[in-house]
């Protein structure tokens, strides 16, 4: 695997075997879905992908993207991977939203650039081990945030961005 170093930084930070294996799979699907976007930086999505999650060894809530960016600053990651991690929680979190959520600081975390974009989108088409549709993220969201939460309609807008208009079709 040729990004090896990234699967050593996330068993040296203690990630549990599910956060690997699941990262493994982000990355997979992100770049399956980078290939409908030839300008996208492709080593970039494979190291954030892989990455995403690392801060999953110090928390499995909301908070685990910031966590994630002060582990990857510590081991002077560039900011490009850094900005994946930090912007990958479903849609994103906006600033508004930002300002509910107490565990991290309050600022803009929704994905800007196409890589940060198809990572964020990778891990909703997945579901611990496997690769889900998006209706599946779809109704697991509207359980968990409520019929008609805002990021219900970005999931289908980002689905449609990035996977439906490109020619991936699931």
């Amino acid at each position: 695997m040729p990004f090896k170093n990234d699967i050593k930084l996330l068993k040296e930070e203690n990630c549990p075997d599910w956060v690997i294996k699941h990262s493994k799979l982000v990355c997979k699907k992100a770049l399956e879905i980078s290939e409908n976007f030839p300008e996208s930086d492709k080593k970039l999505i494979q190291h954030g992908a892989l990455l995403h999650d690392i801060g999953r060894s110090q928390s499995n809530n909301i908070d685990h993207a910031y966590l994630g960016t002060l582990i990857l600053q510590k081991h002077n990651y560039s900011q490009e991977i850094i900005s994946i991690v930090e912007r990958h929680i479903g849609t994103g979190i906006t600033l508004e939203e930002s300002k509910n959520i107490k565990i991290i600081p309050t600022k803009d975390y929704t994905p800007k650039t196409i890589e940060e974009q198809i990572v964020s989108h990778a891990d909703n088409l997945t579901n611990g081990y496997k690769e889900v549709n998006v209706e599946f993220t779809a109704n697991k969201w509207r359980i968990k945030l409520g019929e008609n939460h805002p990021s219900i309609k970005k999931l289908y807008l980002n689905h449609e961005k990035l996977v439906i208009t490109k020619g991936l079709k699931k």
